[in-house]
């Protein structure tokens, strides 16, 4: 062996040691890195994790090696194996309930404008709405619904909520949707002129939804601004991208929210 091979007088590069891997047990206080926003861990999602601060606010922040500080020294949070006193959360960000005896579907309905209503309203509100037993039915347009509203007949124990898009003031949506309220009978909606642009647009990699001229069909006009060449692409590209509500606009979230309210409220 050769003691003289190695410099020991040669400046040795310090190799920074990896941060510690630490479980995001419910209640352990953390810092993010990048925001500085500090809280307790209230809920896991998928690859994220829920903080809650001191004044009750939460955010939600994904789980990547060193993102976080505890007690001043960086550390990756990871999933519990069994996260105990730990609620995951569904794609509402509600507490989700563990798997039981399908409930039987109330009476009470929620009414969406199209398949594409129902499409969005299951992606995020689906486990919700099972434990509720509440179903989700797909209209063709609202040009019918006062008929259809009163062919329902609703009444104590068979309520009717009603999403409806394009809900503005002055607009012929608002007009028919007076009309039908009632008791059991509440219709909520968002300003949007189709359901796909509730969908913020960073979800799919865009700005901003594409200005259509008036007189064009919509949809197939964002089409031709994205260059797809078919709505029934350019649906399933959307839908596969959001995976929360934090992939719809606000307006859309409190709608169906209300409407879940309204048809699961006692009489």
């Amino acid at each position: 062996m050769d003691r003289y091979a190695r410099d020991v007088l040669a400046k040795q590069e310090r190799q920074r040691p990896s941060p510690a891997v630490v479980d995001a047990e419910a209640g352990l206080v953390v810092e993010d890195r990048d925001s500085g926003f500090c809280g307790a861990v209230v809920g896991l999602e998928a690859g994220a994790v829920v903080l809650e601060d001191r004044h009750l606010a939460r955010r939600v922040f994904r789980l990547r090696p060193g993102a976080f500080l505890l007690d001043g020294q960086p550390v990756t949070l990871r999933r519990p194996a069994t996260p105990a006193g730990l609620p995951s959360l569904t794609a509402s960000g509600s507490r989700a309930v563990e798997p039981s005896r399908a409930r039987v579907a109330r009476t009470s309905r929620i009414w969406v404008e199209g398949l594409h209503d129902a499409a969005l309203v299951e992606r995020v509100w689906g486990d919700d709405l099972r434990v509720e037993g509440v179903v989700v039915e797909p209209l063709s347009g609202v040009d019918d619904l006062p008929a259809a509203v009163s062919a329902f007949d609703p009444g104590p124990g068979r309520r009717l909520g009603v999403l409806v898009d394009h809900l503005v003031a002055g607009s012929k949506e608002e007009r028919i949707a007076r009309s039908v309220e009632g008791p059991h009978v509440l219709v909520t909606g968002h300003p949007y002129i189709d359901i796909w642009q509730a969908v913020r647009p960073s979800v799919i990699g865009i700005a901003k939804w594409p200005v259509v001229p008036k007189g064009q069909p919509w949809k197939e006009g964002v089409c031709a601004a994205l260059g797809v060449a078919e709505p029934a692409v350019l649906w399933r590209n959307i839908l596969s991208r959001v995976t929360s509500y934090r992939g719809l606009e606000t307006p859309l979230i409190g709608a169906v929210e209300r409407l879940i309210d309204h048809v699961t409220a006692p009489d």
